[in-house]
C-alpha cells in the first residue's frame, strides 16, 4: 500500500447502481479508518455486458474476473464484490481482507398489487434468473397447493421490477440486501422466510479483496471484518464447494448464529438442493459450536454437504463423477 496520506486508495467496483452503492459504503468506512481519500474505479465485467443466461455463461466468476485482473495488474488497490458472486476457490495472489457485517440474507418478492407469495394466484408468472430460487419457489408453491410459472430473467433491479410494473410478470424475486442497499426496501411486497426459501451461499455479504502481498492494506481493511459474518459465510461456501456447485446449480445455504440470551454459542447451517421444478428437494441442517477458525467453519460445511450427498443431492445437480 502506498503510504502517502494524500495518495488516494483506488477501489475497483462494477458499474451497476447496486455495486456503486455497496462500494460507496465501504469507501466511506475505509476513509474513516485510514484517513485517506478513496476513489471508485468503475470496471465493466463480462457478466455486465453479456445478455446470456447466467447459468449458461458460467455463473459465479462472471462478475469478478475483470475486477481481480485489475487488482493483479495494480490498476486498483482493493475491490468490493457481492460475496455470492465469488467462486469458492480463492486465487493465491489475492486475499479477502474483510467481510463486513452482513445485510439481510433473505430473498424479497416484488409483486403486483402488493401481493405476498401466499397471495399469488395459481399459475402466477414469477421472474428470477436463479435456478436455486426456481427450485425452492416451485416447491413452496406446491406446499401451498398451487403452481407457479418461473420465468428466467436478467437485468438490474430497475429492469427486473419493470417486468412487474409493465404487467409482463406477476412478481419477481430479488435479494433483500440489494433493495436495502439502494434504498428501495419499501418496494418489496414480501420477505421470504428462510424456512421456505434458503438464500444463495454468502447472500447479503460483501467481500473486500486486495493483493495478498499488501500487508499494510490487509491490516487496515481487516478492521472492517465481522467475525460472525465470516464464520457463517465460510461454512456456507464450504458446503457449496463440497457439492461441487457453482451458482448455476440450485443450491441454497444459510448459517444462523444461535444465541442463549446474549451469548452466541452455536451455529446452525442449513442447506438445500433441488430440481428446478421443485418436485424433489434435499434439505438438511446441522448445528454445532460457533466455528473459531477457518478450518472449523469449512469442516461444518463439508459435514453437511456429505450428509446431503448421502441423501441423493448429487443426482439432483446433474451428472457428477464421485
Amino acid at each position: 500500500m502506498n503510504t502517502r496520506p494524500d495518495q488516494p486508495l483506488r477501489l475497483g467496483t462494477r458499474r451497476s447502481k447496486l455495486a456503486m452503492s455497496q462500494s460507496g459504503h465501504v469507501a466511506e468506512a475505509v476513509r474513516a479508518i485510514t484517513g485517506r481519500p478513496v476513489e471508485l474505479v468503475e470496471i465493466t465485467t463480462y457478466g455486465d455486458v453479456s445478455r446470456e443466461n447466467l447459468a449458461q455463461i458460467g455463473g459465479t466468476g462472471v462478475f469478478v474476473t475483470a475486477l481481480r485482473d485489475a487488482l493483479v495488474r495494480g490498476e486498483v488497490d482493493f475491490a468490493v464484490h457481492s460475496l455470492k458472486d465469488l467462486p469458492t476457490a480463492q486465487p493465491d495472489e489475492l486475499v479477502i481482507a474483510a467481510m463486513p457485517k452482513r445485510e439481510d440474507p433473505r430473498d424479497a418478492l416484488v409483486a403486483r398489487d402488493g401481493l405476498t407469495f401466499e397471495q399469488l394466484p395459481d399459475g402466477a408468472r414469477v421472474g428470477t434468473g436463479s435456478p436455486r430460487r426456481m427450485a425452492q419457489l416451485n416447491a413452496y408453491a406446491r406446499n401451498l397447493g398451487k403452481s407457479i410459472e418461473t420465468v428466467a430473467i436478467r437485468g438490474n433491479v430497475d429492469t427486473r421490477i419493470g417486468f412487474v410494473r409493465a404487467g409482463e410478470l406477476d412478481a419477481v424475486v430479488l435479494a433483500a440486501a440489494g433493495l436495502n442497499r439502494i434504498g428501495r426496501a419499501d418496494e418489496a411486497t414480501d420477505l421470504l422466510s428462510v424456512d421456505n426459501v434458503l438464500p444463495a451461499p454468502g447472500q447479503g455479504a460483501l467481500a473486500v479483496e486486495c493483493l495478498a502481498s499488501d500487508a499494510d492494506l490487509i491490516s487496515a481493511l481487516g478492521r472492517l471484518d465481522d467475525p460472525h459474518t465470516r464464520a457463517a459465510v465460510t461454512a456456507e461456501r464450504a458446503l457449496l464447494a463440497a457439492l461441487e456447485a457453482g451458482c448455476s446449480a440450485p443450491v441454497g445455504a444459510l448459517a444462523d448464529l444461535l444465541a442463549d440470551g446474549q451469548i452466541v454459542n452455536e451455529m446452525r447451517l442449513r442447506g438445500v438442493v433441488g430440481t428446478l421444478d421443485g418436485s424433489t428437494l434435499v434439505q438438511l441442517s446441522t448445528t454445532g459450536p460457533v466455528p473459531q477458525s477457518y478450518d472449523e467453519a469449512v469442516a461444518l460445511g463439508r459435514e453437511l454437504a456429505d450428509e446431503m450427498l448421502a441423501k441423493g443431492a448429487a443426482g439432483l445437480m446433474g451428472e457428477r463423477s464421485l
